[in-house]
């Protein structure tokens, strides 16, 4: 079906259901005794900037493929996500210590950083046959610290299509000599942030108002739930810490399945969130003049779709085909829009019936099958479960033992 649906052949696709084999895995990491599996879902509904996508989702937790896909049908009837990403600049930095004068030796970065540009253009002839390269120099003094004053050498570097990790570090080492020189310090740390916050991609969504009633509640008590479900994580850090958690279970899950590093993309997450001096929420909700729900998402997103686990591993490589996506920027708009979907998936069940009536029905299978549920047994005790509204081990064991004993 998703052969068809996509275009893509499926021999390609095939990878979604083989995996890794032991021997590719022993080529990515070391020490390998094994593979790990998670489930891959396939997110459904998304229209991204007009165009519709099939998702693919790697997530051990249940009913997060569910919301995103749900809010995704909810946001189609309002165009779909609105994305957009900018140039994928991220930023290297140098740790230059053993200075007499931080001031004086910034002042001597920045007046010789034309020549230490063209030298950091000269590292990935390639890069920069793709309009890829050095952008520019930064220089920040750091006044105080554990160790005393220090200079931070910031080199913007636009990585195009990739990560960006291995190509900015490499720019790093390679201009240390020259700063070292021309400032008489010592250049020790010599590697990227992952705060990319010049890599900030966003997301945007209309819900009409019309399709947000559902069971008991009206639009208007769903709409003004959500915007007050958000206005506590924005108020809160508390509160924030499990809001923007919810946004990265969308997140992560596509980060994970088209091979991405989803701990610098956390990483990059959090500390944006934090950026203003307190932790607050990702993402912002409100209403237009209409009364429509609407939501935006903004944060990093350092993605790639060449090099590293993206060309390496199979099911990586096959999630990339299915997505259909063409750079970097079409793959951190997809991901900004289904962090998004997420977030509302939460927020609503917040705001309405609760976290725990939705996420519990799905969660039901996994205690029917931990309690030791075979076949046609595991979607029986798992309805069984929820109607009892014990969604618990013990009691699962209990009934399938009554069941077995009686035949």
């Amino acid at each position: 079906m998703l052969a068809n649906e996509s275009g893509v052949p499926l021999d390609d696709l095939q990878a979604l259901q083989e995996g890794l084999r032991l021997d590719q895995a022993d080529r990515m990491i070391e020490n390998v005794a094994g593979v790990h599996a998670l489930p891959l879902g396939i997110g459904l509904n998304f229209v991204v900037n007009g165009k519709d996508v099939l998702v693919p989702m790697v997530v051990e937790e249940p009913s997060v493929v569910a919301g995103a896909s749900f809010m995704a049908k909810l946001a189609r009837e309002g165009g779909g996500f609105r994305t957009q990403a900018p140039d994928p600049v991220m930023i290297g930095q140098m740790q230059v210590l053993d200075l007499s004068d931080l001031h004086n030796a910034r002042d001597i970065i920045l007046a010789n950083s034309e020549d230490l540009l063209a030298e950091a253009g000269k590292i990935d002839p390639v890069l920069s046959s793709l309009g890829g390269g050095p952008r520019g120099l930064e220089v920040r003094i750091i006044e105080e610290s554990p160790i005393g004053g220090f200079l931070v050498l910031h080199l913007l570097y636009d990585v195009r299509d990739a990560m960006g990790a291995n190509a900015v570090n490499t720019a790093c080492e390679r201009l240390a000599p020259e700063v070292e020189q021309l400032t008489g310090g010592r250049v020790h740390l010599r590697i990227l942030s992952n705060l990319a916050d010049r890599r900030i991609a966003r997301a945007a969504c209309t819900i009409p108002l019309r399709v947000l009633a559902f069971e008991e509640f009206s639009a208007e008590e769903v709409r003004d739930g959500v915007i007050e479900a958000w206005a506590f994580a924005a108020a809160d850090p508390y509160r924030a810490a499990t809001h923007n958690k919810g946004i990265m279970n969308g997140v992560d899950a596509v980060v994970i399945a088209t091979g991405n590093d989803w701990r610098a993309v956390e990483a990059g997450a959090h500390a944006y969130a934090a950026r203003s001096g307190r932790y607050t929420s990702l993402s912002n909700w409100g209403k237009d003049s209409d009364g429509n729900l609407v939501g935006e998402l903004e944060m990093p997103m350092a993605v790639g779709i060449v090099g590293g686990a993206t060309k390496v591993h199979p099911t990586a490589k096959a999630s990339l085909k299915l997505m259909g996506v063409g750079t970097a920027g079409e793959l951190a708009e997809v991901i900004l829009a289904v962090g998004l979907a997420q977030n509302l998936a939460a927020l609503r069940a917040l705001a309405t019936e609760g976290i725990q009536r939705g996420h519990m029905g799905l969660h039901a299978r996994q205690v029917a099958t931990a309690a030791g549920a075979m076949g046609d047994e595991v979607e029986h005790l798992a309805a069984e479960l929820v109607k009892q509204r014990a969604v618990r081990i013990d009691r699962a064991e209990e009934i399938l033992k009554e069941w077995r004993k009686n035949g």
